[in-house]
């Protein structure tokens, strides 16, 4: 029997009778667009993660778009961003009008390599985004102190990372403002397409609100040029049932991780670690191993699903091409694609299905080994 990599449906079956109350109450009311379901949403998900506002918004990169516009970052300004993300982390910053400046990765955690943020920095700088990666949180005090030191604002990705903690406390909400994705396959997914901006900021929270409804804070009364970028209720429903279970299904992941782990222990593949500082929710398990094509390939014809997360650093992307990097810039962001290989990681993962995993992931790396 095929395993998965994410299995939605059998998320879907565990809460189907909430998830369908849900919508049956959104399509009862006949408020499809913010409304009392995106604010009940808003208020839940900012006491989660510990914020006084959060934004409902139409996605991940819309959030950083925002964030990034509301920090007043545009034409002109630079941000430090990680060479090693899904490419919606840079994206956010040139659709708001600055330009990404791009730092390698550290090796253990996969998030930005904080010993090399500073050499990153010019007098154009205007904010330092670190990405929870994966669900592993960056480590955040050396970046608050180089951000006080040269006055910038941090702008966390957690667009990975609902529910990881920094020394005890909830990402999102420790920088200035904290962007979140609700992709569907996300630890908090929704049934299509959302995300949120998180902040302690009032002046952030408003700009934003304004900037996500066509500039709009009394209807047909236009303040700035804004975009499109509200939350549709539905999802906002559906989250907010979701919600209610995070802290359950991240709790399974990190013991899918610690099983993998266990059974990993004496393969040839490395597996990954949680910082001491880190309370890691493991959106994707990723391992590395040399001739990754081959393993996967062997996973594959096991029936196994996998992913790669991401076969090509942001900094070479052709859409980056004006910017002038080269490959051999950032060593270990690129080593790290062309090693990375994601296993199935979902809460409702079985025991079984782990066991099996793990049997042909090391299995399949002692016959690429021995080939």
């Amino acid at each position: 029997m095929m395993i998965p990599f994410v299995d939605l449906k059998a998320q879907y079956q565990a809460i189907k009778s909430e998830v369908d109350a849900a919508i049956a109450r959104v399509l009862d009311s006949a408020c499809f667009v913010l409304g009392p379901e995106v604010e009940a949403f808003e208020a839940a998900f900012a006491e989660y993660v510990g914020a006084t506002f959060c934004i409902g918004v139409s996605s991940g990169t819309a959030a950083i778009q925002l964030a990034v516009m509301a920090c007043q970052i545009g034409a002109g300004d630079e941000v430090i961003v990680p060479a090693n993300s899904f490419f919606a982390t840079a994206e956010g910053v040139s659709t708001a009008g600055a330009t990404p400046v791009f730092v390698d990765a550290d090796r253990a955690s996969y998030t930005i390599d904080v010993s090399k943020i500073e050499r990153a920095i010019t007098p154009r700088t205007r904010a330092i985004m670190p990405v929870h990666l994966y669900g592993q949180v960056a480590d955040l005090d050396p970046i608050f102190q180089l951000a006080a030191r040269y006055n910038l604002d941090l702008i966390e990705d957690a667009a990975q990372a609902h529910g990881s903690e920094y020394r005890g406390c909830r990402v999102g909400a420790l920088g200035r403002v904290g962007c979140f994705s609700f992709y569907p396959g996300k630890n908090l997914g929704a049934y299509g397409e959302g995300g949120a901006v998180v902040t302690n900021d009032a002046e952030v929270a408003r700009r934003v609100r304004l900037l996500r409804d066509h500039g709009s804070e009394r209807k047909y009364q236009h303040e700035v040029i804004g975009y499109n970028f509200r939350l549709e209720a539905m999802q906002a429903a559906v989250l907010n049932v979701k919600l209610q279970f995070l802290d359950q299904w991240n709790e399974l992941r990190r013991a899918h991780a610690a099983r993998y782990a266990e059974l990993l222990a004496g393969a040839d593949l490395q597996t990954p670690s949680e910082m001491p500082y880190a309370r890691h929710v493991y959106h994707l398990y990723v391992v590395q191993y040399e001739d990754r094509a081959a393993l996967q390939q062997h996973l594959s014809d096991a029936g196994i699903q996998t992913g790669i997360h991401y076969p090509v650093p942001i900094h070479l992307q052709p859409a980056y091409a004006s910017l002038g990097y080269k490959a051999g810039d950032f060593p270990e962001a690129e080593q790290q694609s062309g090693r990375v290989l994601s296993l199935p990681m979902f809460p409702e993962l079985t025991d079984e299905q782990i066991v099996r995993v793990a049997e042909v992931c090391a299995s399949a790396a002692e016959r690429v080994m021995v080939a």
